[in-house]
């Protein structure tokens, strides 16, 4: 794959820990490229990322970096926007002279001389991503695919089989997606979020606009938003739509209608009818790249997921736990849908962790009503991610608009406690932040 990087030995990243980064870490790395990294706090990448030989460390300090990334023609530095602009270690390449780029324009770089196929919308993206990734593997592409998540099937969020085609999940965030160069994009959602970047939602409208401008071949668009493309939806006139929907112990059983075939007796083992339109997009998109349909089907039904998207912790009769990464009202309503689809006449306890200040503050009503669909919530403070403290927008200001009874403000010390008390036969640990390294403490207290 001709990237135009060829030069570089040495990758350096700032945020190494995060999602998208860690993948293009794993890319760097895979390439026979020497890659190290900062981030401001260990988790399970930074410890994965560790056994591939990549060394991290975990203070803002120049010093701690090793000689080898001081040679500025042989030197990449990659950092994530999330990272405040007076980070010492970001300063220092800035002012000598490095090539310092942000993640979407290494993504950009990579995708310019390649097909690509984008995954782009506030919701859904890293699940379609991750599936379109998996038909496209197995039905025998030679696909590279930098996704948002860990996949299930493959305890990656990075798939290299090959350089014919990348699939590359294109995130909103900062404008970053405008960097790419798609031959096939999808939208699947557009509702108002990031505000702190946007300012408003016509202006995050306006961003997806120009993202779907950029579409060389093909534009997918799930029914009902405002663009002009090759729609997809469920029971509807679209030209990519799901029928005849069934479920079969926690398997959705559909038909797909395209432009030019009737396709019986696909199989999603995912729940939810978010889902299953991320599945529709995904197969439309493999469709057209032109992968042979007989494979994808098979395919399909033997995707696993996404980690931390409705990934089943327990699944019992009697208890089950569930952990999932939605950070959005949107998201969390999908959720509920469904367990409610999937667990009907069960009691459900939210434990959630909202993220970002200025995300509660923006959709605080909208929160409350989805939160308020659960039988039992428990709060976690706000998860501050890049942002400092708003005032008076806190958990117990959430609290107080949730207007179910069965509620409360909990700490990270007294979840599994809290937990363990609750009557709930489904519990939920929702949000974007940290709360996933918390998941496996619960799991191994409920299992006592």
């Amino acid at each position: 794959m001709n990237t135009g990087l060829e030069h570089i030995t040495n990758v350096y990243f700032i945020g190494i820990g995060g999602i998208g980064m860690s993948a293009l870490a794993r890319y760097f790395k895979f390439l026979g490229k020497n890659v190290s990294g900062y981030d401001k706090t260990s988790n399970q990448i930074t410890s994965d990322l560790s056994t591939l030989g990549i060394d991290i460390h975990f203070e803002d300090n120049v010093n701690a970096i090793a000689q080898t990334f001081f040679n500025t023609d042989k030197v990449l530095v990659i950092y994530t926007p999330a990272v405040p602009k007076e980070h010492k270690e970001l300063v220092y390449f800035q002012e000598h002279g490095f090539l310092v780029k942000k993640r979407a324009e290494v993504l950009g770089i990579i995708t310019k001389d390649v097909y690509t196929l984008a995954v782009a919308g506030t919701h859904g993206k890293t699940t379609t991503t991750a599936i379109l990734a998996h038909l496209l593997k197995a039905s025998g592409a030679k696909v590279t695919a930098f996704l948002g998540g860990i996949s299930e099937n493959y305890n990656s969020n990075l798939i290299i089989e090959g350089n014919e085609v990348v699939v590359v999940e294109a995130d909103e965030f900062d404008r970053s997606f405008l960097q790419l160069h798609p031959d096939i994009v999808s939208i699947t959602s557009m509702d108002a979020d990031h505000l702190d970047i946007y300012g408003e939602a016509n202006a995050l409208e306006d961003s997806f606009v120009e993202f779907s401008s950029r579409a060389k071949d093909y534009l997918l668009v799930c029914n009902g938003l405002p663009l002009s493309g090759i729609t997809y939806g469920i029971e509807d006139d679209s030209e990519y739509c799901a029928k005849n929907i069934r479920i079969d112990n926690g398997t959705y059983i559909f038909d797909l209608k395209t432009p030019d075939q009737f396709i019986k007796d696909l199989h999603l083992n995912l729940p939810g009818k978010h889902n299953l339109l991320n599945a529709i997009t995904a197969f439309a998109i493999a469709m057209l790249y032109g992968s042979p349909t007989n494979a994808l089907v098979k395919a399909l039904f033997s995707f696993r997921g996404v980690q931390r998207r409705f990934s089943y912790m327990i699944k019992t009769d009697d208890l089950v736990f569930i952990d999932d990464y939605a950070h959005h009202p949107t998201e969390i309503n999908a959720l509920h849908q469904a367990v409610n689809e999937m667990h009907p006449r069960k009691k459900a306890l939210a434990v959630f962790q909202p993220h970002l200040y200025s995300r509660t503050r923006d959709f605080a009503s909208d929160f409350a009503k989805s939160l308020s669909l659960f039988d039992q919530v428990f709060l976690l403070d706000i998860y501050p991610a890049r942002e400092l403290p708003i005032e008076g927008v806190t958990s117990d200001w959430l609290l107080e608009m949730i207007t179910i009874e069965n509620k409360k403000r909990i700490t990270k010390e007294h979840l599994v406690k809290e937990i363990k008390q609750s009557d709930a036969q489904v519990i939920l640990t929702i949000g974007a932040g940290d709360i996933g390294e918390e998941v496996n403490r619960i799991k191994e207290a409920l299992l006592v």
